[in-house]
């Protein structure tokens, strides 16, 4: 009852804004605050305002609901769809027709990077100061083996490099301020890295430039195991690998669903996080030096089960996959297989509706947001399959201070779902613009969007 009344209270404020193809919604506060059972909701109680904070504590038991395979088709954006943004703020279409762009990465002098990885290349936007709008577009690099993630090396005003992760390396391009297009072939770092599973690969670089992190998700779903235990040879193989290794993760899973640690030349390599099953978006956070990874967890468990989530991650921690999930909670598959592990699982610290398929993530430092958005952190939700009604297909923003996540987030843009059925987008890149304006992508419909705040409403 409470959630129809804040979805249809928020629904009848949006019918008095409309700013270029956007509804403009009243921001959140405390009375929008969903908790326990009530967060589990899907995309009609979605919209801009609305915070939810879901606990381990609250968890359902697995199964609670039968698995369910249900992904919405994408479809084009129907001449009525609106996409809804917080009192003040304006969504606007900066970008269209690209090839599925994904992650999105600002270069220091505010050219907009773009991995397109199905087409195997980084594009390259350039926007005018003063209208906006792109002016430049150009393919930086191609020939590329599905890279996602970008970062710009070393930090701070003056690059020389830009490195890629691609799904099975990790290259570099020689790199100056306003380059659209790369000099050079690209310089193999990490000439190996695990292939399929979970494609999409990560990197990002600590504020003093000695380490490289490289996000690697897991080979499947829950460690379904491909190794034949009746086979003593495949036994021999597998206990030698993990005596050798000592990844918590056997078999198949050796260096996956782990952060991978490297110099910025590519040596002194090792596991820095292990038990994230598929650390999609990893960012970090310039307040505090702390890494964050956006995760996607497994599926298979019932619609609320188990949250995705974004949080900080610690050197040699362990966050539970396959065998646990959020904190304690043993995985039903893996009953009694290691109880050892237990008490080290380390609970995330902002908690998502479950399948809501977090990607990309990013700290918002700029000054053209209100104060309170300063620190807090945004992340793109590619949206749901494996729920009987749709979550995510939005952009969230997880409340955090002074570098502390409170666990609460809120819903920041909403609008691409029709109806059980369809939707209209899939967010997956997010970045901050040197404007200080957001940037997000979508590649359902191959778009990019801006997301900026108009101080006038503040007054």
């Amino acid at each position: 009852m409470m959630r129809s009344l804040i979805a249809a209270t928020a629904t009848a404020v949006a019918t008095l804004f409309d700013l270029a193809g956007t509804q403009s919604l009243l921001a959140g506060s405390s009375s929008s605050l969903l908790e326990g059972a009530a967060a589990y909701g899907d995309w009609r109680s979605d919209a801009p305002g609305i915070r939810r904070r879901i606990k381990a504590s609250d968890l359902p038991v697995p199964y609670a609901t039968n698995p369910t395979a249900n992904a919405p088709a994408v479809i084009g954006k129907p001449p009525n769809a609106r996409l809804n943004v917080p009192l003040g703020f304006q969504a606007k279409l900066l970008a269209s027709n690209l090839d599925q762009p994904r992650l999105i990465r600002v270069a220091p002098n505010g050219d907009i990077f773009i991995t397109e990885s199905s087409a195997g290349r980084v594009r390259v936007l350039r926007t005018s100061d003063r209208r906006g709008e792109v002016t430049l577009n150009e393919i930086f690099a191609s020939g590329l083996n599905l890279p996602f993630g970008i970062a710009f090396f070393p930090n701070g005003d003056n690059p020389q490099w830009v490195y890629v992760a691609n799904t099975d390396s990790v290259v570099r391009f020689r790199y100056r301020n306003g380059d659209l297009k790369a000099s050079t072939e690209p310089e193999v770092i990490v000439p190996k890295l695990p292939q399929g599973g979970h494609e999409s690969r990560d990197v990002a670089f600590s504020l003093d430039n000695t380490k490289m992190f490289v996000s690697v998700g897991s080979e499947s779903n829950d460690a379904e195991s491909t190794i034949n235990f009746s086979s003593p040879r495949q036994w021999v193989r597998f206990l030698r690998r993990w005596i050798k290794k000592g990844s918590f993760a056997g078999n198949d899973e050796f260096e996956r669903a782990d952060v991978l640690l490297f110099d910025p030349n590519g040596e002194g390599r090792r596991i820095y996080a292990s038990g994230i099953r598929n650390c999609v978006g990893m960012a970090v956070n310039s307040a505090t030096g702390d890494l964050w990874c956006s995760t996607n967890e497994r599926d298979g468990l019932g619609d609320n089960l188990p949250p995705d989530y974004i949080t900080r991650v610690r050197e040699g921690g362990f966050y539970g996959w396959p065998w646990y999930y959020i904190g304690t909670h043993e995985d039903p598959l893996h009953i009694g297989e290691r109880p050892d592990l237990k008490s080290k699982v380390i609970v995330p610290d902002i908690l998502i509706q479950a399948h809501s398929a977090s990607l990309q993530m990013t700290f918002y430092t700029g000054n053209q947001f209100p104060t309170e958005y300063n620190g807090n952190v945004f992340a793109a939700e590619h949206g749901s399959w494996n729920r009987s009604k749709p979550t995510g297909y939005k952009i969230i923003r997880g409340i955090v201070k002074d570098g502390d996540p409170s666990g609460e987030y809120e819903d920041f843009v909403t609008g691409f779902v029709v109806d059980d059925a369809r939707v209209w987008g899939r967010p997956v890149g997010i970045a901050q613009a040197k404007d200080g304006s957001l940037l997000f992508s979508d590649d359902g419909n191959g778009t990019i969007w801006s997301v900026s705040y108009e101080r006038r409403h503040s007054q």
